[in-house]
């Protein structure tokens, strides 16, 4: 009787076979497979496009005339706070190897393609494991996918309009002395603008990562609000390492910090209120 109940409450994923270890194995294969090809066709569309993926992106915010540089400026006049104005840079980028040009324009095409490619990677991965959900979860997951890419993407675009231009002027900047002049190498600023890009794209990831973590049990939306004073510590400090050191600019980079906090209890809460909802059942 309790067999009965349970499969006309969560009726089991329909399946054509069983399939064995291997043949997993093969399919996980053929998904990784063509988001492999997704990003390398990605890449060489980026690769081929040079002049607007270096001048007009990667390098971009280093410039005076770079849309956030040009805001701040003008934010600084309304406000009179100079400091917002960020000075132009008296930074050359240079390259001190034989090959090192070639190699970041292939670095940064197959990073550009993988950006590009992120809402496929994640349908595919879907794809995999959709088998073995219930068609309640399916549906749920399908909204997840787009929810994952998204906030992925617009964490590479706030990184890209925000953090990173402040984290350039500032160390770009930097002196500890006059008699020192910044030569920064290109790889040294490539790597830079990468690993924040991506850092805070994975950051914006805090909700997904939370909503997995409540569905286990690990933590529990009065956690997170019992821990909230903690963690405005750590967005702050956060902020104040990477951001120059001005009130301002941390504030602007610690409220969607913050922002995506806030929705993680939310996530958190509704996971919890879901799960009671199921053992009323």
């Amino acid at each position: 009787m309790a067999e009965e109940i349970r499969s006309k409450k969560a009726p089991a994923p329909p399946r054509e076979k069983e399939m064995s270890f291997w043949d997993h194995l093969d399919e996980l294969r053929g998904h990784l497979f063509r988001s492999v090809i997704a990003v390398f066709l990605l890449a060489v569309v980026a690769f081929l496009n040079r002049n607007i993926l270096f001048d007009e992106i990667i390098l971009a915010p280093r410039e005076p005339g770079f849309w956030t540089n040009r805001m701040l400026c003008r934010l600084s006049d309304i406000l009179h706070v100079p400091a917002l104005c960020m000075p132009e840079l008296d930074m050359e980028i240079i390259n001190i190897n034989l090959s090192g040009q070639f190699l970041t324009h292939m670095y940064i095409s197959l990073a550009a393609g993988f950006v590009l490619a992120v809402p496929y990677v994640i349908w595919e991965l879907f794809r995999f494991v959709e088998p073995a959900m219930y068609d309640t979860e399916r549906r749920y997951a399908r909204g997840g996918v787009v929810i994952v890419s998204l906030l992925f993407l617009v964490g590479v675009v706030f990184s890209y309009f925000l953090i990173v231009p402040l984290t350039i002027s500032f160390l770009g900047g930097y002196q500890v002395s006059g008699q020192v002049a910044n030569q920064i190498t290109l790889s040294s600023y490539i790597s830079t603008v990468v690993s924040v890009s991506f850092a805070v794209g994975l950051v914006f990831e805090l909700p997904v990562l939370m909503y997995f973590l409540a569905r286990l049990g690990v933590v529990t939306a009065s956690w997170l609000r019992k821990n909230r004073r903690i963690m405005v510590v750590v967005v702050l400090v956060v902020s104040a390492i990477i951001t120059p050191p001005d009130v301002f600019s941390q504030i602007m980079v610690a409220i969607p910090l913050l922002a995506l906090y806030e929705v993680s209890i939310l996530v958190a809460s509704r996971v919890e209120k879901q799960r009671l909802l199921r053992m009323d059942a």
